[in-house]
């Protein structure tokens, strides 16, 4: 095994940088497309040498070639590779493995189809990146390989896409941005659509299902990691309710349901235990809007978590995705229309203590407001994050932590600039306002 070990000392053996595993899927066709801009905008030192990955030759060159449509050009030309790979056999697993630095991995539901991918990349010393917004899968995995892909000194790094790196970088960024110390923050997602609607491939609503019906062993998960509780610093941010009128954006609130309340956790407690950083307390919301729109959204929220309790209610669910979620979630996925013209808005309110007060006394005596904005978020912010993410991993290898590791975003990526990157790609941080003291 000439490859285990060090990924830097012997990646020169390997031919390609990065492999897009699942190419052919829904989201993947979209990554691949993403992979080939920043191949040919010269993202990379010295320019990118990558594969697409999966089950069928024919739809790996059709993605290839829809690639190459969208960017109008002839063709990918030969530097791209293609391997044949299936994630039910272990053997084409490690080939792939073997042959590259990094995995993009976008075969989901993770909980039954991601670990086997993680065991080959550490097993064989490559990195691997996902866009899963499922916190079982993403702390499972923790528990598992963390150790061995710190021997192996390679990343594996979940939640890459727009679960979760808007929140967990949007709070490093609003965190950078405060003069003095950042002790709490609350995000508010807004997402428009126009004409058309949006939607959602039933991709992730099978996740959704899966996950919410596993919550128990998500509890038994964490005790058996047994992490460090995160100390609060500051105020305690107050927990709201499970709907709320927002003042702020004249509509309604609810919880945010995805993984990044727990992604930014694992950030701060290790960037707090490793790098002795001061611990942000987080709290993510969506805003749903006027009163309508909230009965609808409780009719249907309710059905859901009836259904999803018993296996028979989780057949019906994943049977007729379109049906309980209102349209939101459908086998097809969104059109190129809809996408056009959807975009999502990731409001920060921060508070905190200015320079030189002490966060451990008093009340907060500064604020700050951010925001992250960008383009439709499930396939093409996502697949931004998704690429964005693996060249400050292959670029920005110096200011990564110093040994390999399962990580969460902003513990991989609190030093490198990868912001900036994504700046440049359309998904957009900014400061909004800071009040004076």
């Amino acid at each position: 095994m000439a490859a285990g070990g060090d990924g830097g000392a012997c990646a020169p053996q390997r031919p390609y940088e990065l492999v897009v595993f699942g190419a052919s899927g829904f989201t993947g066709q979209f990554v691949v497309e993403e992979v080939a801009r920043a191949a040919a905008g010269g993202e990379l030192r010295g320019g990118l040498r990558w594969a697409v990955a999966g089950r069928s030759r024919e739809k790996l060159r059709a993605v290839l070639e829809r690639a190459a449509e969208r960017l109008g050009k002839a063709a990918l030309g030969a530097e791209v590779g293609l391997l044949l790979c299936d994630v039910s056999d272990a053997t084409s697993l490690a080939a792939m493995a073997r042959q590259t630095r990094l995995v993009l991995n976008c075969v989901g539901p993770y909980r039954f189809f991601g670990e086997p991918v993680v065991e080959a990349c550490v097993e064989n010393g490559a990195s691997c990146i996902d866009i899963s917004g499922e916190p079982q899968f993403l702390e499972g995995m923790y528990l598992k390989y963390n150790e061995k892909a710190a021997e192996k000194g390679v990343y594996v790094i979940g939640s890459c896409g727009f679960d979760s790196i808007p929140a967990d970088m949007g709070v490093l960024y609003t965190r950078d941005k405060l003069k003095g110390t950042l002790t709490g923050v609350e995000s508010f997602l807004t997402v428009k659509s126009g004409p058309e609607g949006a939607c959602i491939h039933d991709g992730t609503w099978k996740s959704a299902v899966y996950g919410l019906a596993d919550q128990d062993n998500l509890r038994k998960l964490r005790k058996k990691i047994g992490y460090a509780p995160v100390p609060v610093v500051g105020a305690k941010l107050k927990r709201r309710g499970l709907l709320f009128y927002n003042q702020e954006f004249k509509e309604y609130s609810i919880p945010f349901m995805g993984s990044d309340v727990s992604v930014v956790k694992r950030s701060q407690r290790y960037l707090h235990t490793e790098l002795q950083e001061t611990p942000v307390q987080y709290g993510a919301y969506v805003n749903v809007g006027g009163l309508g729109s909230v009965i609808k959204l409780m009719f249907a929220g309710i059905l859901f978590l009836l259904l999803v309790k018993f296996s028979f209610g989780r057949k019906l669910l994943i049977k007729y995705p379109e049906f309980f979620s209102a349209g939101r979630f459908t086998k097809k996925g969104p059109t190129q229309k809809q996408m056009d013209g959807t975009s999502f808005t990731m409001t920060f309110f921060g508070e905190g203590y200015s320079e030189g007060q002490d966060p451990q006394n008093g009340k907060p005596n500064v604020k700050i407001c951010t925001e992250v904005k960008g383009p439709e978020p499930g396939y093409v912010a996502t697949p931004i994050a998704m690429v964005q993410a693996a060249v400050s991993l292959l670029e920005d290898a110096a200011c990564l932590p110093k040994r390999g590791g399962v990580y969460s975003p902003g513990a991989t990526f609190s030093k490198t600039k990868l912001i900036e990157r994504l700046n440049k790609r359309g998904v957009e941080f900014s400061v909004i306002s800071k009040p004076e003291v």
